[in-house]
């Protein structure tokens, strides 16, 4: 019987980075979190957290998006969507550490809009986005090739929402086009329409025909959908020559599960409920909601709603919860519009562990899992927000 010998194989990049062992900086998922990180269950560790901010002061900025876990928000010091977050970020020059318990593009998107001094650090590289991962800079690059050789081109202006990756951004910029958010798509639309015949939409394509059909009075026929993974994205040229929307096949994983039947369903069990859902959700369960908007609209619009309303909500768990705890004594009944429980997983990957080593590595004069993002990139993606900012 022979000795089996030891196979001289060396990992891929793609094994080590599903192994949790490198990081991918060219998409937004990866990991790199060396050392080990106490069990979430760890009693010392809130403690650990509020230690670990107090010894660094003002030197770090945490910021909270609305979708993280509650014993993360805990330790943030504002919260809010992604945009609001970048720029609360980029208001505060005196902050050397910027923490973003968010996703991978929302911390691109602080660094582009913060001071060269200031250092971004995303507690976990592996919380990413899956529908900004739908649109990558290649892919991005051969539509527009596709749309060349359409001829349309040249009368089409790109829209990208604020969920995309800093290349994403940095091609819009360059192409003369406009970043939006979900609260100001409509205003992004109306500008580019004076600018061009045409709209490419990237990546979510729900928030793109939502915005067009319900807010801007076209038609579904107005709208195609280009889908990467196929030649020539399935559309025809003449498709293309004659769409005036061109929606990028992307979507969110948590409004996208949201369905007509969730709608029906929850009317059914709740009588007088008021559906209110993301516009990131799909065409159908928009038309057949009463409310659509915005995370700070969804929030507004719960703190504006009268005592004893009832409200099924179509957007992330963790924020549902809380906006159901926070009014539950003023009798307001708000639910998940789905029966089945649907956190996003990636932004659930920052969680207490992560954010205690990173702050405390931070203390420790370790600076760990920083975002850069590249002049050049920062440039045109820097251009593209500008033009956001400067819409009506």
């Amino acid at each position: 019987m022979t000795t089996a010998q030891p196979l001289d194989v060396q990992p891929t990049p793609l094994a080590l980075l599903l192994l949790g062992r490198e990081a991918d900086p060219r998409s937004e998922r990866g990991v790199e979190c060396p050392g080990d990180l106490p069990a979430p269950s760890d009693p010392d560790l809130v403690a650990r957290a509020h230690a670990a901010k107090e010894k660094l002061g003002d030197k770090v900025f945490v910021l909270g998006h609305h979708y993280q876990r509650d014993e993360v928000i805990e330790f943030a010091d504002v919260t809010g969507d992604s945009f609001k977050l970048a720029r609360d970020a980029a208001a505060r020059p005196d902050a050397e550490y910027i923490v973003f318990c968010g996703v991978h593009f929302m911390a691109e998107s602080a660094d582009i809009l913060t001071g060269d001094a200031q250092q971004v650090v995303l507690p976990d590289l592996a919380a990413g986005c899956s529908m900004a991962d739908m649109a990558t800079a290649e892919q991005v690059a051969e539509c527009w090739e596709v749309l060349t050789e359409a001829g349309v081109a040249g009368v089409t202006v790109p829209v990208s929402y604020m969920n995309s990756s800093a290349d994403i951004k940095a091609f819009t910029g360059r192409h003369g086009g406009t970043i939006c958010t979900s609260s100001n798509a409509r205003r992004a639309l109306e500008w580019a329409f004076q600018q061009g015949q045409k709209v490419l939409f990237l990546p979510d394509q729900h928030l793109g025909r939502n915005t067009a059909v319900r807010d801007m009075g076209m038609s579904l026929e107005d709208c195609v959908v280009y889908n990467p993974h196929k030649p020539n994205g399935g559309l025809t040229p003449e498709q293309l020559r004659a769409a005036t929307m061109i929606l990028w096949r992307g979507h969110c994983s948590v409004h996208g599960r949201f369905s007509l039947d969730s709608v029906n369903d929850v009317r059914e069990r709740i009588p007088g409920v008021n559906v209110l859902v993301h516009p990131e959700c799909k065409h159908e369960v928009v038309a057949a909601a009463d409310y659509v908007g915005s995370t700070e609209y969804i929030i507004k619009a719960l703190e504006a709603a009268p005592a004893g309303s009832k409200w099924a909500i179509g957007t992330e768990l963790n924020l549902v919860r809380r906006l159901a705890n926070r009014f539950a004594d003023q009798g307001k009944e708000i639910v998940f519009l789905d029966k089945t429980v649907c956190f996003c997983s990636t932004m659930n990957r920052i969680d207490l562990p992560h954010l205690v080593w990173a702050l405390e590595s931070l203390v420790a004069g370790k600076v760990v899992n920083r975002i850069q993002v590249d002049k050049e990139t920062e440039h045109f993606a820097k251009l593209a927000l500008e033009r956001m900012l400067m819409l009506p």
